[in-house]
């Protein structure tokens, strides 16, 4: 899989963003789309300073943070807060608002920790007048998030709060054929339902898949067919 490093300002490492990882690179279902195009605006005149997206694992939170990062260049930031839970808040957080984006994905992870909550309504205030835009992401809406700090969750509130659902069968169909097609391939519809109705059900796994059968397919000149997945994936 590759991979683009950002360097935090502050710490010595290097934060990984996945080059596939792009807007151009997601199917955006109808209920989607205001989300894509708040986020493409978010860094021109008028966007949304603070973005919350909310959702179980496999909906998408992590690639579109990392697309947006992607689309504001070296201006942007991506800090996956799980990774990143254990260091001090401020040698994460401290600085970052000089940069136009901010991205905070997995915010959960933090919640309950007095220092991270202090740390991160600090670094709301500090962007705002910095005018540095914040996108931020957990596994559920502020309001249900288990904080101390009343304050921070009313920060979290302000601006769009969007809910990203769980990917139905026929929907993770139609993102491998889309993310097929974006490397060149002919995914058949009947081909990507059964990938779909025998491997793990995780939008990444399925992903990983495509990835191994786009890599065999074009080593050995093969068409994507039900008999070649099952040769290729042992099934």
């Amino acid at each position: 899989m590759a991979v683009r490093g950002t360097r935090h300002p502050q710490l010595p490492l290097e934060v990984q963003l996945r080059d596939e990882a792009t807007l151009e690179n997601f199917l955006a279902v109808p209920a989607v789309r205001p989300l894509v195009s708040a986020l493409q605006q978010q860094l021109e005149p008028g966007g949304e300073a603070m973005i919350f997206l909310y959702g179980p694992s496999g909906t998408g939170k992590s690639h579109l943070l990392q697309a947006s990062c992607h689309l504001a260049g070296n201006r942007a930031l991506y800090l996956p807060l799980a990774d990143l839970c254990h260091y001090a808040p401020e040698d994460v957080l401290g600085g970052v608002e000089v940069l136009d984006l901010v991205c905070l994905d997995d915010l959960h992870c933090v919640v309950a920790d007095q220092d991270w909550e202090l740390a991160l309504f600090n670094l709301y205030n500090r962007a705002l007048q910095y005018n540095c835009k914040l996108l931020v992401a957990g596994d559920a809406a502020p309001r249900a998030l288990a904080l101390d700090l009343a304050d921070l969750r009313s920060r979290l509130s302000w601006g769009i709060v969007y809910q990203l659902a769980q990917a139905d069968d026929e929907e993770k169909a139609n993102i491998l054929r889309y993310r097929a097609s974006r490397r060149g391939l002919l995914l058949p519809v009947e081909v990507a339902r059964y990938i779909v109705n025998r491997a793990p059900r995780a939008m990444q796994s399925l992903l990983d898949l495509l990835d191994v059968l786009d890599k065999t397919s074009l080593a050995q000149q093969r068409a994507l067919s039900i008999p070649f997945v099952k040769q290729v994936l042992g099934w």
